[in-house]
């Protein structure tokens, strides 16, 4: 495959892809030297169908919440189109015709998000409303004729009751067809006169089936050109009785961003309502919810990996899709990295699968460091049956899995009673988001903290009616679990509900005589609870006694502080919690929060670490003649200051790079210097002066002609011949 050219070069010649055949299954990538395990194909099976059910469950809970906001769209549009059709019959409502229904959709600014909404969205209105939806970007409609090609061409595709060939019918060719609203009147027209009528359905009513709307959705109302909105939305609105037009702007910032682009005169012809979705954190917490806090899945993850994910999301994008990719992630890690993971699955199946764990895998058992501090805690035959008899370890691991697994049923309903008292407390000592609470709960003893201490003091000053929202709360979590172990404390709970209901006005009168504390109760206001709170400390003091509404509080309060120390303790006090906990929040740092200029310093500076090549190990301050011409140059590149002279740059290269062939580069004349060594050199001298002269400028990054150039070579491996 020679080449003649004029000019010598690099020249790339595309590989046969046909010939390419993955031959390795993918769930031999489980099974390296690392972590070679004769259980990796079913630790890849467990991995997999548990992502399914995790996805599954994501899936069920974004309908969910989008439910109420999509029955309300499709009614406003359903009204809308009805009122047009009855009003296209009197000409005494033109004014009102002209109006355009508009639902101003504000999804907030997860803009990665948006595409899964409205392609539910999309399919929703085609099942319910019309045939009839197109969805345009801003990027695709620069000017007015794209915006109408776009619309017309989705438009003719989506129409499937008339054919092109008919007589009379709009026929499309793609490259010659001129592109106007008369063609887009035309087109509706047709299809509005040759469609077949057809009965209505259980969810189409008949109004929409005589005339079907055109439902035009902009995915990003912001980004679209305003002379092409402006235009669009007149001249619709003029033919509103011959072409039903109804749109829907996707919004991420602020309905007022409508009246920014568009003027009065424009915007009066829209018929504008608003529809918001659920809010980005309340979304987050309901993903918890179904899917870590609960024991449906046995995989758990760290505070830390909590917190780096939770970080991703508030600081950079606010995406559940991209929160939940990193619950992937982080699911795959930890089958891939833990031997033991294998065992994270459901009870039943685990304590099936431990029986036939195998002698390796009872060794990973005994190097836990869980299990070695439980081991520490039995009685010495205790020990040696753990560490000398497999069967006995195994019916050990068996009991510690249910205990584990116990564990999690009653650290979540303690978890969830705790907030339901907490997250309405002056100020959140707490957090307001359950998360919050449980990235504390999961990192220490909370009960040891400054935070909980100050939200046990605020409980003991809140009213008689606060109390008894947060229990009924409370008995709320514990009536909807499936595995309630326990049944002592929502018994407890229903007691303390009655004792508050059976409070009479005997009562009252005790706490009015009580002097000004009870007075204080009544607000819980930041500076109402701390004046209840000295008052309550100066009570204390004279000895005075305590009401039966006080004494009741206090035996709440100490009921959750008991509640508290004996089911929230952290999950590094349970064995075995290494098989369903994962821990490396750095490997899912490096992952997920990308630093490329770190990582091209690493490359160019250490090419071994990518490229795992024995050869290219060197001692600090060496330069292998081996390495990528890239390296050299830049290793030469680092040891100057801020100038660095051209001719001294290249003798130094030729140097390095003829170290091995006893060939004096120094001595010879430059432009007799052999041209195996020119073109490596001219071309990697081009990206380093790119790289000084950016850094002059801009000390904080690399450019982006540096990443293209070097990320190829060293990701893949693979060296032009005139570069190795």
């Amino acid at each position: 495959m020679a080449t003649s050219s004029v000019s010598k070069g690099c020249f790339v010649f595309k590989p046969n892809y046909k010939k390419r055949k993955i031959s390795v299954p993918i769930e031999d990538y489980f099974d390296t030297k690392k972590n070679a395990s004769e259980d990796s194909k079913l630790r890849f099976e467990t991995y997999q169908l548990m992502w399914q059910q995790m996805k599954s469950e994501t899936e069920r809970l974004q309908e969910e919440l989008n439910k109420n906001l999509f029955d309300s769209l499709i009614e406003f549009l359903q009204k809308s189109h009805c009122g047009l059709q009855k009003s296209s019959r009197d000409w005494g409502f033109q004014i009102k015709l002209r109006e355009i229904p508009t639902a101003a959709l504000v999804l907030g600014v997860n803009v990665t998000d948006h595409d899964s909404v409205f392609r539910s969205l999309t399919e929703v209105l085609q099942n319910t409303v019309t045939p009839h939806v197109v969805s345009l970007q801003a990027k695709d409609c620069p000017d007015m004729k794209h915006f109408l090609q776009k619309l017309i061409s989705q438009l003719m595709n989506c129409c499937v009751d008339v054919k092109s060939n008919e007589e009379g019918s709009v026929h499309v060719t793609q490259k010659r067809t001129h592109y106007s609203m008369d063609l887009l009147f035309d087109w509706y027209k047709t299809v509005t006169q040759k469609a077949e009528p057809k009965l209505p359905s259980k969810k189409r009513t008949t109004c929409q089936w005589q005339s079907p709307p055109v439902v035009l959705v902009l995915k990003d109302m912001e980004s679209f050109t305003t002379k092409v909105l402006q235009d669009f939305i007149t001249v619709s609105s003029q033919h509103l009785h011959e072409f039903p037009l109804i749109l829907i702007f996707g919004i991420a910032t602020s309905p007022v961003i409508i009246h920014r682009l568009l003027p009065h005169a424009v915007s009066s012809l829209l018929c504008i309502e608003l529809f918001q979705t659920l809010s980005c954190k309340e979304h987050l917490s309901s993903v918890l919810d179904k899917v870590l806090l609960t024991t449906q899945f046995p995989f758990k993850i760290s505070e830390k990996v909590l917190q780096v994910l939770t970080n991703i999301f508030l600081y950079h994008d606010f995406s559940i899709q991209n929160f939940i990719k990193g619950l992937q992630l982080s699911l795959l890690e930890h089958f891939y990295s833990q031997p033991l993971s294998v065992l994270c699955c459901d009870l039943p199946e685990a304590k099936r699968r431990i029986n036939f764990l195998s002698a390796n895998q009872c060794e990973n058992i005994l190097r836990l460091p869980s299990f070695q501090r439980h081991v520490e805690k039995q009685t010495p035959e205790k020990q040696v049956a753990l560490l000398t008899n497999e069967r006995s370890l195994k019916e050990e691991a068996q009991s510690l899995l249910e205990n584990l697994h116990a564990y999690h049923v009653n650290y979540f309903l303690a978890l969830k009673c705790l907030h339901n008292f907490t997250s309405s407390l002056p100020k959140y000592p707490l957090g307001r988001q359950i998360r919050e609470l449980y990235c504390a709960c999961l990192e220490r003893n909370i009960w040891h903290s400054k935070e909980y201490s100050s939200a046990l003091q605020l409980l003991r000053m809140l009213a008689k009616d606060e109390l008894m929202t947060m229990l009924q709360k409370c008995s709320s979590v514990f009536k909807s679990s499936s595995e309630n172990q326990l049944d002592n404390t929502a018994k407890k709970i229903e007691e303390f509900l009655a004792q508050f209901q059976s409070l009479d006005a005997d009562v009252k009168e005790e706490e009015d005589s009580s002097g000004s504390q009870a007075k204080g109760l009544q607000k819980t206001d930041l500076y109402h609870l701390q004046k209840s709170l000295l008052e309550m400390k100066e009570l204390r003091r004279t000895n005075k006694k305590q009401t039966r509404f006080e004494v009741l509080r206090e035996k709440v309060v100490d009921f959750i502080d008991c509640l508290v120390r004996d089911y929230l303790l952290p999950p590094e006090t349970q064995p075995l919690h290494e098989v369903v906990y994962f821990s490396a929040a750095n490997i899912l740092r490096e992952h997920l929060n990308a630093a490329p200029r770190i990582a091209l310093h690493t490359a160019l500076n250490n090419p071994y670490y990518y490229l795992k090549n024995e050869a290219l190990k060197s001692e600090e301050g060496c330069i292998p003649n081996i390495a990528p011409d890239i390296c050299i140059a830049y290793k030469l590149h680092l040891e100057c200051s801020r100038l660095i002279n051209l001719v001294d740059w290249s003798e130094a290269f030729a140097t390095v790079v003829t170290a091995a062939e006893d060939i004096d580069a120094k001595a010879a004349p430059s432009e007799e210097m052999s041209e195996i060594i020119q073109y490596p050199f001219i071309s990697s001298t081009l990206v380093q002066t790119h790289i000084k002269c950016n850094k002059k400028s801009n000390n904080e990054g690399f450019p982006i002609l540096h990443v293209i150039l070097i990320t190829p070579f060293l990701y893949t491996g693979w060296f032009p011949p005139t570069l190795q």
